[in-house]
């Protein structure tokens, strides 16, 4: 063999060589990049759609009025005893013991001073004892008169006060006026709250919140509904946990809840948190909300 042709002969023999070589190392790269880089799908909160009450609400204040009142002036010396008043009394008690004649309760309430010290109590040598019967509070309030096509008796209210941040007393229209206020331009209407556990005090203000237009409608967190210009989406996820972009109508928005009108049908499962996760059409690891 000639000289030129044995070193032709090594030469494709060592870069044959060397391509085998890239072309493994390329493979077996490969694979382990595939093998190793597999990101799993992210964990995301998901949650079920279902139906919630919603409403249209008219928010006013009002002041609490009890359902009873009474008033009592004793005369110091008439006094058979020290006074020493209960905070709670019951229909026939003996509320004070007198010189003429002992006073009963009238009805079954909470018992009180006009006042806190001996100067403001005593006027003249009179005492003045007050008996409030707050096992049901009223309060008057003002409706603006563009609702008068909507308030009637029997709505129901929720009521709150400063005392009482995270509680919701409920309640209902009493009684709705049948002429309009042409100074104020509002009517007035009175509601009724139940206050078995006297937590309601007469002369509290009243956050008052009156609803109307109550219906059943899909209710979805609200986080998580997206807006895109004048439209809104949520991700509806598949069988197959895959995360579908879907628009829907909204309507009114409560305690962190959004109104769904059309779009998803009830028990369709969505993405509740972490939207900026979340991909079209990617595949997610569903956690229940």
């Amino acid at each position: 063999m000639k000289r030129s042709t044995k070193i032709v002969t090594i030469l494709l023999i060592f870069f044959l060589v060397i391509a085998t070589v890239i072309v493994g190392r390329m493979m077996i790269g490969n694979h382990f990049k595939k093998k190793f880089s597999k990101t799993p799908p992210p964990g995301i909160m998901v949650t079920e759609v279902v139906e919630k009450e919603f409403s249209e609400k008219i928010e006013t204040f009002g002041t609490a009025l009890s359902k009873k009142s009474e008033t009592f002036k004793i005369k110091k010396d008439d006094l058979l005893e020290d006074l020493v008043l209960k905070n709670f009394v019951k229909k026939g008690d003996t509320l004070i013991k007198l010189k003429s004649g002992n006073i009963t309760a009238p009805f079954s309430g909470v018992l009180g001073y006009t006042g806190l010290t001996e100067d403001i109590l005593i006027s003249d040598n009179i005492f003045i004892i007050t008996l409030d019967d707050n096992s049901i509070i009223y309060s008057d309030i003002k409706i603006p008169e563009n609702y008068s096509a909507v308030i009637k008796k029997g709505l129901p209210v929720d009521v709150k006060i400063s005392s009482y941040k995270d509680k919701i007393f409920q309640g209902e229209i009493d009684f709705v006026s049948s002429r309009i206020n042409a100074d104020t331009r509002s009517i007035l209407s009175r509601i009724k709250v139940k206050n078995e556990n006297l937590e309601l005090i007469s002369g509290s203000l009243l956050e008052v919140s009156v609803k109307f237009n109550l219906r059943d409608s899909l209710s979805v967190p609200d986080t998580s509904v997206m807006v895109e210009g004048d439209k809104s989406y949520v991700y509806k996820i598949s069988d197959k946990n895959i995360a579908n972009k879907t628009e829907v109508t909204t309507g009114l928005r409560s305690n962190r809840k959004i109104e769904i009108i059309s779009g998803l049908n009830s028990g369709d499962i969505i993405v509740a948190e972490g939207l900026k996760k979340v991909r079209p059409r990617g595949k997610i690891q569903p956690i229940k909300k």
